[in-house]
C-alpha cells in the first residue's frame, strides 16, 4: 500500500559517475532508498552544469518514458524510430519506450561546450508499458503567471501533464505534472497542489525557502527534491535571490514497479529478458538511426531477483 498523508522529506541528490564513453557525472535524486517515484516519476538526474562534450552511446528502455528538459545546451537525440533531433532550452524531448527503443544523446560539436538539463522517467501504467515505442518533441508549451503574495508573479511552464488547469500537448499515461517555475528575487507565491496526489519540488537554481499551515520553513538546497506527500492544497515558496524550481508530482502509481538499469517492469523475469534481447541484438530495440555498432553493453544482472520497490515514509 501506498503510504497517504502530508509529509516533509529532503530526498538528497548524490553524485553518480557515469563513466565510461560517457565520462561525465550526473546528480541524482530518484530513485531514493525511501521514494521510489512521486506519482509516476521514477527518475531523476541533472547531468551539468558543466562543460563537456557529451556522448551517451545507444542504449535500451523498456517500460517507462523518457523527459528531457535542457537548461544549457544543445542535445541530439537519435533513437531506432528513425527520430533525429537536436534540442534546446524551452523544448521537450519525450520518448516512450513500451515493449523496447533504444536512443542516443549527445552534445551538439566537436568540442566541449556548457551543458545542463534534467533527465527524468516516468514509469508507463499497464498496457502503454508493453505498447509501441513512440517519440516527440514540443518547441512551444503552454505557461501562465502565478499570482504573486509579495513581488512579482512566478512565471510557470507546463511541462508534462496539468498544472493549475494548464495542460502539456505532450502525451502523459497517468495522472500527472511536471512544471517549471520562475521566481524572481524578492517574491512569494503559493503554489496550488492537488490534494490526492503526492508532491516533490526540485531547486534548480537560486534560493528558495518552503513553508504551509503544517510545515515549519525549510530552506532548499540545488539539486534536491523536498517530499511533500500528499492532502495538500498548496505550499508557499519564497525567494530573495530568485530561483529556478521544478515540481514533480501525480496520482500515486500503484502498480509494481522493478527497476534496473535503463529498464522499468513488473517483475524480474520481464528485466532479465530485456537484458537478454539487448545483448543479443534483438530486433526487439531495433538500430538507432546515424550508428553504426556502437553501443552500451548492459551490465551483469544481479544473482538475487530483483523485487518492486516500495515507499518507506
Amino acid at each position: 500500500m501506498t503510504l497517504r498523508g502530508p509529509r516533509a522529506a529532503v530526498l538528497p541528490a548524490r553524485e553518480v559517475p557515469l563513466g565510461g564513453v560517457r565520462a561525465m557525472n550526473v546528480r541524482r535524486v530518484l530513485p531514493s532508498k525511501d521514494v521510489p517515484t512521486i506519482g509516476a516519476w521514477c527518475f531523476l538526474d541533472r547531468f551539468g552544469p558543466a562543460e563537456v562534450r557529451m556522448r551517451v552511446e545507444p542504449h535500451p528502455h523498456i517500460g517507462l518514458q523518457t523527459v528531457t528538459w535542457p537548461l544549457v545546451g544543445e542535445i541530439r537525440h537519435r533513437d531506432t524510430i528513425q527520430s533525429d533531433v537536436v534540442l534546446r532550452r524551452g523544448q521537450l524531448n519525450l520518448m516512450t519506450a513500451g515493449h523496447g527503443v533504444a536512443h542516443s544523446e549527445y552534445s551538439v560539436g566537436e568540442d566541449a561546450g556548457p551543458l545542463d538539463a534534467l533527465q527524468l522517467w516516468v514509469v508507463l501504467p499497464d498496457g502503454a508499458a508493453t505498447g509501441s515505442p513512440g517519440f516527440e518533441q514540443h518547441r512551444s508549451l503552454p505557461g501562465f503567471a502565478l499570482a504573486a503574495e509579495e513581488g512579482s508573479d512566478a512565471d510557470v511552464t507546463v511541462v508534462l501533464g496539468s498544472y493549475a488547469g494548464v495542460a502539456s500537448p505532450a502525451t502523459a499515461y497517468t495522472p500527472i505534472v511536471g512544471a517549471e517555475i520562475r521566481l524572481e528575487p524578492g517574491s512569494g507565491v503559493v503554489l496550488p497542489l492537488d490534494p490526492d496526489w503526492e508532491h516533490g519540488l526540485l531547486l534548480v537554481t537560486g534560493d528558495a525557502h518552503v513553508a504551509a499551515a503544517d510545515l515549519d520553513e525549510i530552506a532548499l538546497s540545488s539539486d534536491d527534491v523536498l517530499f511533500l506527500g500528499d492532502s495538500r492544497e498548496g505550499v508557499r515558496v519564497s525567494s530573495e535571490r530568485g530561483a529556478l524550481l521544478f515540481l514533480l508530482g501525480g496520482e500515486p502509481f500503484e502498480q509494481d514497479l522493478v527497476m534496473w538499469w535503463n529498464f522499468a517492469a513488473r517483475s524480474h523475469d520481464e528485466i532479465e529478458q530485456a537484458r537478454e534481447d539487448w545483448e543479443a541484438g534483438s530486433a526487439r530495440f531495433g538500430h538507432v538511426v546515424g550508428h553504426g555498432d556502437e553501443r552500451i553493453p548492459a551490465p551483469a544482472i544481479p544473482s538475487v531477483r530483483l523485487m518492486p520497490r516500495r515507499r518507506r515514509i
